[in-house]
C-alpha cells in the first residue's frame, strides 16, 4: 500500500482526547519531529567537522547530546503514533517541511560552529516553546514531554553559550541574525580573547 494522507491517520487517539484533538496535537509534534531529526543530524555534522585548539572538548561535548536528541526523536515519534498518526521520519519530510535554512558550515573552528549552533538553538527552542504553549490546553502529557525536552535543550544551549561568553558576561554572538553572522562574530571574539 502506498502511503497517502488518509492512511497516515488512525481511527483512534489516546483515551481522554477526541480524535480531532489527538490528531491536531500529533500534527504539531510532527513539526517538532522534523526539527529534532534535523538537529541531531546537524550536531553529528558539527561533531565531525569541528577543528581548532578546543577541538576535543567540543567534539566530546556534542556526542552525548546527540544521543539525548535521538531519544527525543524516538519519544516524539512514539507520542505521534500514540495519538493516532503515523510519524514520518524521512529526509524528504525534513527538507520539504522545514521552516529554517539548512546548516551551512562545513569544516570550521570550534568557535565558529558554536556561534552557529547558538542561532540554531535559539530557533529550535523558540519553536519548541511555541509547541509547548499550543499543547498546554490540548494535552497535558504532550506538554509535559515538550517541557522535559526544552529543559535538556536549554541545558546544552547553555553549554554552547558558555564557550561564547566573555569574562564580562557578554555573548560573542549578540546581535547576529543568522548562523554565518554568529559564526563570524564568535570567530572575531576568539581572535580578540586568545
Amino acid at each position: 500500500m502506498v502511503p497517502t494522507e488518509t492512511t497516515r491517520y488512525g481511527s483512534y487517539t489516546t483515551p481522554g482526547l477526541s480524535n480531532d484533538t489527538g490528531h491536531q496535537v500529533a500534527r504539531l509534534l510532527q513539526e517538532r519531529l522534523n526539527a529534532l531529526n534535523d538537529l541531531q543530524l546537524t550536531l553529528k555534522h558539527v561533531h565531525w567537522n569541528v577543528v581548532g585548539p578546543h577541538f576535543i572538548s567540543v567534539h566530546e561535548m556534542i556526542d552525548p547530546h546527540v544521543d539525548e536528541v535521538r531519544a527525543m526523536v524516538d519519544e516524539t515519534a512514539e507520542r505521534i503514533a500514540t495519538l493516532g498518526l503515523a510519524p514520518i521520519g524521512t529526509p524528504g519530510q525534513i527538507v520539504e517541511h522545514r521552516t529554517w535554512k539548512d546548516y551551512s558550515l562545513d569544516r570550521a573552528t570550534t568557535n565558529e560552529h558554536l556561534g552557529a549552533l547558538d542561532v540554531v538553538y535559539q530557533g529550535v527552542l523558540g519553536d519548541h516553546r511555541k509547541a509547548q504553549e499550543a499543547s498546554a490546553d490540548l494535552d497535558a502529557i504532550t506538554e509535559d514531554m515538550l517541557i522535559g525536552q526544552i529543559k535538556q535543550l536549554e541545558l546544552f544551549h547553555w553549554f554552547v553559550r558558555a564557550h561564547l561568553e566573555t569574562v564580562g558576561g557578554e555573548l560573542a554572538t549578540t546581535g547576529a541574525d543568522d548562523e554565518l553572522d554568529a559564526a563570524q562574530a564568535a570567530s572575531d571574539n576568539a581572535a580578540v580573547t586568545d
